[in-house]
């Protein structure tokens, strides 16, 4: 109840990047646990642990959804106990590439930003012209190439790659909204750092407080 009040009230808060629809950040942390205390938490051999797992509105910081599970779930699996809102974007990392999963999302007419990853087999279809004074060196559509792939996401993709000026680290990103600035995208990528402050909070709770 304190979540739907907060959020309208939090609607214009400026969010590091100029975007109209809602903005959510999804990850998760894991939670570390005394074994002898909570058993059925097991993480590892001589460990227990679980993980939290967040959607974050970036207009406030305010938590959409929290799930927790063992500390063995993988974070892709979240994905199918999100609800995708039309018209919102949805940030992730790269441990969320599911092309599958992500599919839901261009099906719900919403939209992705995540972080790629290496070994994801790409085919370019189309370069469009970039600024590279503002960090991106390159936007181009895509298609995906592996078979299994291109069966559970037939659809084109844009694949942006962005380099950080301060920490000179290039990043690329895939998304399937083809209508914004190559740099808003990148930027949209950058407030997600917001969820890793929101899990920063958290590091101050004792696993009796947590539970």
């Amino acid at each position: 109840m304190l979540i739907h009040l907060a959020r309208p009230l939090y609607l214009t808060d400026p969010i590091g990047v100029e975007l109209d629809q809602g903005l959510y950040a999804l990850d998760s942390t894991t939670i570390d646990l005394c074994l002898s205390l909570f058993p059925w938490a097991r993480f590892r051999e001589n460990k227990g642990a679980v993980k939290m797992h967040t959607l974050l509105d970036l207009h406030g910081n305010i938590p959409t959804f929290i799930s927790i599970t063992s500390g063995k779930v993988h974070d892709v699996n979240v994905l199918d106990e999100i609800v995708p809102e039309a018209g919102a974007f949805y940030v992730m990392d790269r441990g969320y590439v599911d092309f599958e999963r992500l599919y839901r999302f261009t099906l719900s007419s919403a939209f992705f930003v995540v972080r790629t990853k290496s070994n994801v087999l790409l085919q370019r279809r189309y370069s469009h012209p970039v600024d590279k004074a503002t960090g991106v060196r390159s936007d181009h559509t895509v298609i995906l190439t592996a078979i299994g792939s291109a069966k559970v996401y037939p659809d084109p993709l844009r694949r942006i790659s962005y380099l950080d000026v301060e920490t000179r680290k290039r990043f690329k990103f895939l998304t399937n909204n083809f209508t914004l600035p190559a740099l808003t995208v990148a930027l949209i990528y950058k407030a997600r750092w917001q969820v890793e402050l929101f899990f920063e909070s958290w590091t101050w709770c004792t696993p009796l407080d947590v539970m």
